[in-house]
C-alpha cells in the first residue's frame, strides 16, 4: 500500500501515518521527495486493511493498494528515475556507463592491464571476479581475497570504482571494506539471506537477473534488499536460459524497456554472458543501448586465449575500444551519451 503525503506536509502529519501504520504491525518505508514524500506501507496483511485507515489522516493526499509482488522497486512507490553515485561515477543518468575488465582477477599484472586500457577506451568502472562460483568443483574458483586486494590497489592506482561477485554472506564485511558495488550473481538471485546481507550495508548492489527467473521476480528480489534500506540497487540483465541454444543465453532486450515501465531502478546489461562468444557481444551491446539500458557489463580481457575464464565470450583492449567508439552515434540517437 502506497501512501502519498499532501506537498509539504508537516512532519507530524508524516509522523501520524507512520505511527498508525506502526500500530497494526506493518512495516514502512519512505521516498523523501523535494516537496512530498511517499509513505510504503508494507506486510503480509496489508490487502485485508482498508485504504480509509490511512486516507482519513491529515496530509494524506491518496492512497493506492499496490498488486504486484515487488512494492519498494516499484513506480508507484517511487515515479521518478533513481540514480546512483558511486566514486565519481553516476548510474542512471544521462550517461551510459560502462563497465568492464576481466571474468576473473589473475594476477596484478593481468588486472592492471586491463584497467588502464578500458579506462582510455571509456570504461568508468572495473570489473573483475575475486571469488568464481562455478558449475564444476573442478574449475578456477578464484583468487578470494588476494583478488579483493588486487581489485582495491588496482581501483586506487587508477581511479576507478570496482564490481566483483559475492557468494556466501559470511564475506559481506570483507567486501564492503574492499570494493565499491557488490554484485549478486544469477545463480544468487534468489538467494534471500544473501540479499538480506548485502541490503544492510550502504554498497551499491549490482542484481544480476537469474536465468530462469522473470522479471517480476527480478524486481521482488530488489525488493529484498531496498527493504533493509539500502536504496542502491542496480538492476542488470544477463540473458535468461530458453530452448535456443545459438547463444550461450538469449538475452532479453525487452526487459530493458518493461523495467523502466515499472520500475524506478536503473538497469544495465551484460551481452558478454549471454553472447557466449566475442564476435556477438558488440551487436549485443549496441541493442541494449537503442533500447535505453543505463550501462554495459562486458568482459574485457588483455589476452583472452590466456584467460583462466570465459576467454571465448571476452573482447580483447582494441576490441572495446572500438566498440566504444561505434556505440557513441546509437547513444546519441537515444539522447544519451558513453
Amino acid at each position: 500500500m502506497i501512501v502519498e503525503m499532501k506537498k509539504r506536509a508537516p512532519q507530524e502529519e508524516l509522523t501520524g501515518v507512520v505511527d498508525r501504520a506502526k500500530s497494526l504491525g506493518f512495516e514502512v518505508q519512505l521516498n523523501v521527495g523535494t516537496d512530498k514524500t511517499v509513505v510504503a506501507i508494507l506486510g503480509s496483511a496489508t490487502g485485508k486493511t482498508p485504504i480509509d485507515i490511512f486516507a482519513v489522516l491529515p496530509g494524506v493526499e491518496s492512497v493506492t493498494r499496490i498488486m504486484k509482488p515487488y512494492k519498494l522497486a516499484s513506480r508507484e512507490f517511487k515515479s521518478e528515475n533513481t540514480k546512483i553515485f558511486v566514486g565519481g561515477v553516476e548510474i542512471g543518468g544521462e550517461r551510459i556507463v560502462a563497465i568492464a575488465g576481466p571474468c576473473a582477477v589473475e594476477s596484478e599484472e593481468q588486472l592492471m592491464q586491463a584497467a588502464l586500457g578500458v579506462k582510455k577506451a571509456g570504461a568508468a568502472i572495473l570489473r573483475g571476479g575475486a571469488f568464481k562460483p562455478r558449475t564444476s568443483p573442478f574449475s578456477f574458483q578464484g583468487l578470494k581475497k588476494a583478488g579483493l586486494e588486487l581489485l582495491r590497489s588496482t581501483s586506487r592506482k587508477c581511479g576507478m570504482p570496482v564490481v566483483t561477485e559475492i557468494v556466501d554472506t559470511a564475506d559481506v564485511e570483507l567486501f564492503s571494506e574492499y570494493v565499491d558495488i557488490i554484485q549478486i550473481g544469477s545463480r544468487n538471485m534468489q538467494n534471500y539471506s544473501l540479499l538480506t546481507a548485502v541490503g544492510k550495508t550502504n554498497r551499491p548492489v549490482v542484481l544480476k537477473r537469474g536465468f530462469s527467473c522473470t522479471v517480476t521476480e527480478w524486481l521482488t528480489a530488489a525488493d529484498y534488499i531496498l527493504a533493509e534500506g539500502n536504496p542502491n540497487v542496480i538492476l542488470c540483465e544477463r540473458g535468461i536460459r530458453t530452448f535456443e541454444d545459438s547463444t550461450r543465453f538469449s538475452l532479453d532486450i525487452s526487459s530493458v524497456p518493461v523495467i523502466k515501465k515499472f520500475s524506478h531502478l536503473p538497469i544495465i546489461v551484460d551481452p558478454s554472458h549471454a553472447a557466449g562468444h566475442y564476435s556477438l557481444v558488440p551487436s549485443l551491446a549496441k541493442g541494449a543501448v537503442a533500447a535505453g539500458a543505463d550501462g554495459l557489463m562486458i568482459e574485457v580481457h588483455p589476452n583472452p586465449r590466456e584467460a583462466l575464464v570465459d576467454g571465448l565470450q571476452s573482447l580483447t583492449l582494441s576490441d572495446f575500444s572500438r566498440l566504444m567508439l561505434e556505440l557513441g552515434p546509437i547513444a546519441s540517437a537515444v539522447g544519451r551519451k558513453v
